[in-house]
């Protein structure tokens, strides 16, 4: 199954809230929207990618539980971007004084920033270019660094700001380098 756009624009251009409300509606579905507001329906993911997404979860979380630097955010997680998008990264990091900023109310619907860190696992169902168009808007919107983790090819794209992209081939682990200190992905036990 590929992802599904939807253009919604010729009828009704939704607000942040309608959008809310409209993935609240429909919890079966995983939608995400971009800066144009077109509607992108993504696949659920296989077996691999969930696995794999879990695992890297887990990682950052228990660094994250040890540091106490920040918020940790699964795929689940919506953020509304400056640009109008809103996004669901596979993992995603929030600085700890950007999460105490947020209301009661603003925690509980789609996260009103960018987060500082995202992660992207490329699924088989994901297209390469439009998953690195998606980490270079992380980047215009905010974010500190970002991987795009892709499993076929074994390779991770790392992503800074005004940099191009870092093409790593197979790489064992990555650092967190100065926005996640003493962070190390390990990434050995996916290339097998």
């Amino acid at each position: 199954m590929t992802q599904l756009t939807l253009d919604l624009n010729p009828i009704i251009q939704l607000t942040p809230d309608q959008f809310y409300q409209l993935c609240q509606a429909n919890p079966d579905l995983q939608l995400e929207r971009n800066a144009n507001g077109e509607l992108i329906v993504m696949p659920p993911t296989g077996g691999e990618t969930g696995r794999t997404n879990a695992k890297i979860n887990f990682q950052l979380s228990l660094w994250n539980e040890q540091t106490q630097l920040g918020e940790v955010f699964d795929s689940s997680t919506g953020f509304n971007l400056p640009n109008g998008a809103n996004r669901s990264p596979d993992a995603a990091w929030v600085k700890k004084a950007r999460w105490n900023a947020l209301t009661a109310a603003q925690r509980e619907q789609f996260l009103p920033l960018c987060p500082d860190f995202v992660i992207e696992i490329l699924s088989p169902s994901d297209s390469l270019t439009k998953t690195q168009a998606k980490m270079q808007e992380y980047l215009e919107n905010g974010c500190e660094l970002g991987w795009l983790i892709n499993r076929r090819s074994q390779t991770v794209e790392v992503y800074r700001p005004s940099q191009k992209a870092e093409v790593l081939s197979k790489p064992d682990s990555l650092s967190g380098e100065a926005i996640l200190p003493g962070f190390v992905l390990c990434l050995a036990i996916f290339w097998n």
